[in-house]
């Protein structure tokens, strides 16, 4: 069970319980993938489960600003297909 934590979406700058939202991780390898649990070890991103959310998160580099690294065009595909996944 997710807690019940505010975190703020890296697309749309709202703030929201953790538990309604995605968690992005950079693994200390420097792979970039979604979490489902909120607990993979490595640094966070939290986006809304919204498409609109990942592209602006992209455009305003929101993402490779919270991570501090660049995000490969293949973390963003996979991300999209997990939100478009979970809104089903």
């Amino acid at each position: 069970m997710r807690s019940e934590v505010p975190r703020t979406c890296i697309g749309c700058g709202e703030v929201r319980d953790k538990g309604s939202m995605l968690r992005i991780v950079k693994t200390p390898s420097g792979e970039i993938h979604p979490d489902d649990t909120g607990r993979m070890n490595g640094r966070g991103a939290y986006i809304c489960l919204s498409e609109k959310c990942l592209e602006n998160a992209i455009k305003r580099h929101g993402l490779e600003r919270t991570l501090k690294m660049p995000v490969p065009k293949e973390s963003i595909e996979e991300i999209s297909d997990h939100i478009k996944s979970a809104l089903k």
